[in-house]
């Protein structure tokens, strides 16, 4: 008989919630049509109103503080964090679902017995609220704090567990004040400084860009707008100081092999050597710089062993020798390709899908190739940047595709120093192999012939051994108004000055004018720019810079440790206590550039004192959750393609809109919203009802022991159920540890039925009871309001506070499984076999089956497949 745990039968009694009365199903349903047993399974009303107890329970977990941890707790510590979110409004199903994962492991964590340091804060300058305030004349800080109330409205309507006396904002006046003692604590210790260099400026956003905010067709990603080239004076932070140690110290991490691969490839480490090469006129002889002096191009390669086949040398065109290399004969067109150049982004100039024709230009001038004594010439190419390496490069179009290509289009020589295999079909060959048109290499390997070279550049005077990175300094300046001032003044006497601490924060003023002028507002405010310099006292005026918000997300971890400390930006008990964080949970887009910063902060503040030098690493485990994707891109606000959770905490309650983003699928994989995607919410949310009806329904003494057959198979029914609870318990714990949560959903959804099934066979109460506990216990993460409210009913008390279920070793056995018999490879028959049964057991246990004999007749089978215990196939 089938017997549906959502029904609510007309006449029913809606169940009012009262946490000190233990649930009884007799005073709520009397027996009718409406109220029938099944088993020890009654049919009661609904009785769930996820609106009011869902409410309830935030407000209890609030009131009670049960997810508020003190630095001084006994428990062992452990570190849960979500990436520091920028408040664009109320959450969409991407936060859901991130939040979500945090929370269940929290949760899970608590129950462990651990002090889960859960806290949540807000990621609050940035480029959208300016852009706000100039479109609709809202002051960025009112847009922000709308936003963030909205957001955090959102995040506690989930449920999720966060100690809110923790919270922090980036515009916060004393996390501004911490956010400048570091940086002039950095700009003391030489880590910061000022220079300038090309940007990328976005007319759109006034502002400089990241190359990673850039598109490969060269435009901003969000404003659209072509991107052009700048040279500003701009602030770094030496991020290269600490290239080795961010490379090296990846290899212990316990993060996604893709994102450290990611950061290896960003920081860019490679061996090689510099060469000095002398610049000369065609007919070889050398030209001089304006000081009198020989006029060299250095360049870097990490393979020098390809010398002898160097057929040219190409600059970038911003490098700062292209005027001295051009003669008057190649002026116009190489003023064209530096103009072309100018306002392309460097995603554009290093894409490998653009044809070099038009991308190159001669400068009239040569170089003496050093190992064999023959004149290039030089080039220059958009393709190649003034910020990496030097800036120049030997090319060797025989050895390096790009060069090859460049090679074949503008007429320049192809020398081959490697023997390519005898299979290779022709083009740049990159490979291993004998040198060959090498002179003193001849006959060598690769790396035989690279030491050797590297010796005789050293030898001879022409180059030295060097290594060189991709990675670059930190450039930390956006003209823009919202964003943590830089601190410190220029004075006419003095020049740069730090702010001193006792004159901090530097507050931005709220009384600004936006204007589309390319600058700053802070410059056009008189009483923002006009200072006093701190050391002779005299007029100074103020940087308008303000900080990348990255800067604001490289070290709030640190502050979360302990963020009512007035003295000093980390507290370094706190800190020693809680970090690294345990676990640490965001998107894979943030694997470059919020993580690498975070871990150069979390170095450089300790090498400054101002957190423990022993923490080196802000992040023990890393988890990269995949993306909610409609209409096949990733959900943001910027994109307009969002799907808020407002309208399903109205419809079906946050539990279920949880457990929908638990079960969907692998965590670490994308999601896509489509038409699906509601009925499966539903299916979550009808799960979580017969999940609230067994829980509720279980009452001691209900029921009466079945006998004669039917006490045979409840007995069965019982020992598997005690098997299958045990099983679920350990199963759920290993998939939680390794973010396994759509198959741990799974294990007690396979857990509930089994429940169902004794139920209704009239298994004993304490078996069906201790079953039932398990299963609440076990939800406890996934759906903590339900699961909450249920305890409550049968036991009083919370269950989120109770301890974690711990599997009995010999229950984890299968003693008995259900075998399948195929004929001919089609289902005919199950039967129930002892799980270490053999394979001619298995294959007589098949043949001797009542439904086979009557299919197979007199004929003898030609095969028996056996495979123990799950599986026979009989073929006739």
């Amino acid at each position: 008989m089938l017997f549906q745990l959502s029904y609510a039968p007309a006449g029913a009694r809606s169940i009012p919630a009262d946490p000190d009365r233990l649930f009884d199903a007799r005073r709520w349903c009397q027996p009718s049509e409406a109220c029938r047993q099944v088993g020890n399974l009654w049919s009661v009303s609904d009785g769930y109103d996820f609106s009011e107890v869902e409410a309830r329970w935030q407000q209890r977990w609030a009131e009670w503080g049960t997810y508020e941890v003190d630095n001084d707790d006994p428990r062992p510590p452990y570190y849960v964090l979500c990436m520091y979110p920028y408040p664009s409004g109320p959450a969409h199903q991407g936060h859901i679902r991130n939040y979500t994962l945090g929370d269940v492991l929290v949760r899970y964590r608590t129950m462990q017995g651990y002090s889960v340091l859960s806290p949540f804060g807000f990621d609050s300058f940035g480029l959208p609220a300016e852009n706000a305030a100039i479109k609709g004349g809202v002051p960025p800080r009112e847009y922000t704090e709308a936003r963030i109330a909205e957001l955090k409205a959102s995040v506690q309507r989930l449920g999720a567990a966060y100690d809110w006396r923790r919270e922090i904002r980036s515009h916060d006046p004393d996390y501004m004040r911490f956010n400048q003692v570091i940086f002039t604590r950095l700009l003391e210790a030489g880590l910061a400084y000022r220079a300038e260099a090309p940007v990328n400026w976005c007319p759109g956003c006034h502002t400089v860009l990241a190359n990673e905010q850039v598109l490969p067709d060269g435009t901003c990603e969000r404003s659209g707008d072509v991107v052009e080239r700048r040279n500003l004076e701009q602030w770094f932070l030496k991020i290269t100081d600490y290239a080795d140690e961010l490379l090296y110290a990846l290899d212990d991490l316990d993060w996604p092999e893709r994102v450290k691969t990611m950061q290896r490839h960003w920081i860019g480490r490679s061996e090689g050597a510099r060469i000095s090469l002398s610049v000369v006129d065609e007919g070889g002889v050398a030209l001089e710089a304006g000081s009198g002096e020989q006029l060299g191009i250095e360049v870097y390669t990490t393979r020098p062993d390809t010398g002898f086949g160097m057929t040219y040398v190409v600059l970038a065109p911003e490098h700062p020798l292209v005027d001295a290399c051009t003669t008057s004969d190649h002026a116009v067109e190489v003023d064209e390709l530096r103009a072309r150049a100018s306002v392309e982004s460097d995603v554009e100039r290093l894409s490998t899908e653009r044809d070099l024709d038009k991308r190159g230009a001669f400068t009239g001038s040569y170089c003496t190739n050093p190992f064999n004594g023959q004149l290039v010439p030089i080039y220059i190419a958009d393709y190649v940047l003034a910020g990496y390496g030097t800036g120049a490069i030997m090319a060797v179009p025989a050895e390096d595709a790009r060069d090859y290509e460049f090679a074949q289009i503008y007429g320049l020589p192809i020398v081959r120093t490697v023997a390519p295999p005898a299979e290779f079909d022709g083009g740049a060959w990159s490979g291993e192999g004998v040198k060959v048109n090498s002179g003193f290499l001849d006959g060598l390997d690769v790396a035989a012939a690279k030491a050797r070279a590297i010796l005789w550049l050293e030898e001879t005077g022409v180059g030295i051994r060097s290594v060189q990175y991709r990675l670059r300094d930190w450039l930390i300046s956006r003209q823009r108004y919202w964003g943590c001032p830089i601190p410190v003044v220029y004075c006419p006497v003095d020049g740069i000055v730090p702010v001193p601490d006792d004159q901090l924060p530097v507050l931005l003023p709220d009384d600004v004018e936006f204007l589309p002028t390319g600058e700053s507002p802070l410059r056009s405010h008189p009483g923002f720019l006009h200072a006093t310099c701190p050391r002779c006292g005299g007029p100074a005026t103020r940087e308008t810079d303000t900080m990348d918000t990255f800067v604001d997300s490289s070290w709030y971890f640190l502050r979360f440790c302990d963020p009512w400390d007035e003295t000093r930006p980390v507290n370094p008990d706190a800190a020693r206590h809680f970090m690294p964080v345990d676990q640490y949970i965001g998107g894979i887009t943030h694997a470059i550039l919020h993580l690498l910063y975070a871990r150069f902060y979390t170095r450089a503040l300790g090498d400054v004192g101002l957190s423990p030098a022993e923490i080196r690493e802000p992040f023990a485990q890393l988890f990269t959750q995949g993306m909610i994707r409609l209409g096949g891109r990733a959900m943001s606000k910027s994109r307009g393609n969002v799907v808020s959770p407002t309208a399903y905490f109205a419809s079906v309650g946050a539990d279920a809109l949880r457990m929908y983003h638990l079960f969907v699928g692998p965590p670490v994989d994308d999601i896509d919203w489509n038409e699906q995607t509601d009925e499966i919410i539903d299916g979550c949310s009808r799960y979580l009802r017969r999940v609230w009806h067994l829980a509720t329904a279980s009452e001691p003494g209900r029921g009466e022991e079945p006998d004669g057959p039917d006490a045979e198979r409840s007995e069965a029914q019982t020992g598997n159920l005690e098997r299958l609870t045990h099983q679920t318990i350990a199963q759920v714990t290993a998939d939680l540890e390794r973010y396994s949560f759509n198959t741990a959903v799974a294990a007690c959804m396979k857990l509930t039925n089994a429940i169902s099934a004794a139920t209704r066979a009239g298994g004993p109460r304490e078996v069906v009871d201790e079953a039932v506990d398990v299963l609440v216990r076990l939800l406890a993460p996934f759906a903590p309001h339900l699961t909450a409210e249920a305890w409550e009913r049968r036991h009083g008390g919370h269950v989120h506070t109770e301890p974690w279920p711990i599997a009995d070793p010999a229950m984890l056995a299968d003693e008995r499984v259900t075998m399948v018999i195929q004929l001919d490879g089609k289902l005919r028959d199950r039967v129930e076999v002892d799980a270490g049964i053999d394979e001619s057991e298995a294959a007589r246990i098949a043949l001797g089956s009542e439904r086979i004999r009557e299919l197979l007749g007199d004929a003898e089978p030609r095969r028996v497949v056996a495979r123990p215990p799950r599986l026979v196939n009989i073929v006739r």
